[in-house]
């Protein structure tokens, strides 16, 4: 059998442009937190309508009624909560705010206890920075909650976006400096 040769596509291009795509967008959402947060809402609650009509498919392959009952009714809760933050986007924002809170609350805390177990290991500094800086957030969530609704998601979610373009741009341009001859 013969090998097919596939063309080698270059993704560095694709990379860039992906990239600074990311960036705009990552900024975009910085400067409008509350409509990126809005927007980031309104895709969870979708995503949760498809998980619950994923169950309640998954029910009929069930054996027993308890099982199928069971996947029914989490099926109809997933349903009722993502219609729920749909047509209630806001209160979707302040909830999911609280639920970010306390992860970032949670990440800090284990930041700190992993920093402790391992200080005198070389370069664990930054778990003590993470768990402190994770900390400082989750204490300005809480002590803004809700009005705090307004920025978090959205500047958290622009600020992933934009360090994901910024990824996505320096990686081929370090490539490209690296096959360059000198």
């Amino acid at each position: 059998m013969g090998t097919t040769a596939v063309p080698h596509v270059h993704p560095t291009g694709w990379s860039i442009t992906v990239g600074i795509l990311l960036i705009v967008l990552g900024l975009l959402a910085i400067a409008a937190p509350f409509l990126a947060g809005l927007a980031a809402t309104v895709v969870l609650g979708w995503l949760i309508i498809i998980a619950g009509c994923g169950h309640l498919v998954y029910a009929w392959s069930e054996r027993g009624a308890g099982a199928i009952v069971w996947q029914i009714l989490i099926g109809v809760v997933y349903l009722f909560g993502g219609f729920y933050v749909i047509l209630h986007p806001i209160g979707g924002i302040v909830a999911l705010t609280l639920v970010i809170g306390f992860y970032i609350g949670a990440e800090g805390v284990l930041e700190l206890a992993t920093f402790f177990g391992v200080r005198r290991l070389p370069g664990t500094g930054w778990f003590l920075v993470d768990g402190i800086v994770s900390l400082v957030l989750a204490a300005l969530i809480f002590f803004h909650w809700p009005a705090s609704s307004v920025w978090v998601i959205g500047t958290l979610l622009g600020i992933s976006i934009l360090m994901s373009g910024i990824a996505r741009l320096t990686m081929p341009m370090y490539r490209r400096r690296m096959l360059l001859p000198v």
